[in-house]
């Protein structure tokens, strides 16, 4: 099964036979407060460079949320996505809890874009699936309800049947629903990344969707978190995990070398131009922190 996005010109696959997708979080003003400050004065400069950062370091999708208190959020998301496709012809994946914006920012996407998100909560099924019928974009489903996230992989399995149901009710194909199995902090409960894991590979066996995966909470609460958030990712991809939306300046290696361990990177090529890239990036980035 494969999900199709669309940028202005470019054309993004998700599947269980493709090369990992990496969504770019950088655009998300939450614990971000230079990000936060930057889009309530207006300063697009800092907007744009977080753009080409991600860009550089292969970011496929980008994510866009603009939810800082006390900013008209429903004007600001077309102005940011106009600016990413000055920048860039990937597609955007339109990060929101408020349908209003949502419906903003899909008005002004081009192509085919990706929602981010929908829950098996009731309301959020009536408002947000049908801006995605309607818009014929893609959507992320997050496995919890009105009850929260369940505590087991066969809970959070009929969270996903469930937006898939209501999905299909309303004509969207199961190629254009994206579960995310969602995942809480081993540091408060040490079987909390074993359940997602289990429940990736419950999706993928029960339903054949293409799973989102989220690794920075798994670490929260505790030290040196890019590490587990590594081992999480890879062993994610491996259980069946597609695409994930993450900082591909930190992640990006990890997201190539599984892809390479996984056999779907035929004579090591992408891990190698990849690598050659990221070294030319640190020592540009090098030389500015110099100067």
């Amino acid at each position: 099964m494969h999900t199709l996005l669309k940028g202005s010109t470019k054309e993004v696959k998700i599947g269980h036979d493709l090369p990992f997708v990496m969504i770019g979080e950088k655009i998300n003003p939450t614990g971000h407060k230079k990000l936060a400050a930057a889009l309530l004065s207006g300063d697009f400069e800092y907007i744009k460079s977080l753009v080409e950062k991600q860009m550089a370091w292969g970011a496929d999708v980008l994510d866009v949320n603009v939810g800082v208190p006390g900013l008209d959020e429903v004007a600001m998301i077309p102005k940011v996505v106009e600016l990413i496709y000055s920048l860039a012809d990937i597609p955007i994946c339109l990060d929101s809890g408020n349908p209003q914006v949502l419906e903003a920012g899909l008005k002004a996407a081009r192509g085919k874009p990706l929602v981010n998100s929908v829950s098996g909560e009731e309301n959020r099924l009536k408002t947000v699936l049908p801006l995605v019928k309607d818009r014929n974009a893609a959507v992320i489903g997050l496995t919890m309800d009105e009850s929260g996230i369940p505590s087991s992989a066969t809970g959070r399995l009929a969270v996903a049947e469930k937006i898939l149901n209501q999905a299909a009710k309303l004509g969207i194909p199961a190629e254009d629903v994206i579960i995310d199995p969602l995942v809480l902090t081993v540091g408060s409960d040490s079987k909390a990344a074993s359940i997602t894991l289990e429940t990736i590979s419950l999706l993928r066996k029960e339903l054949g969707v293409n799973i989102n995966l989220g690794a920075s909470n798994v670490s929260f609460g505790l030290p040196d978190r890019m590490v587990i958030n590594q081992a999480f990712l890879a062993l994610g991809i491996q259980a069946g995990a597609t695409c994930s939306i993450t900082d591909p300046a930190k992640m990006g290696m990890t997201v190539k070398a599984t892809d390479l361990l996984m056999g779907r990177d035929a004579n090591s090529l992408h891990y190698l131009k990849y690598f050659r890239n990221a070294e030319k990036l640190r020592a540009v980035e090098a030389e500015k922190a110099q100067n």
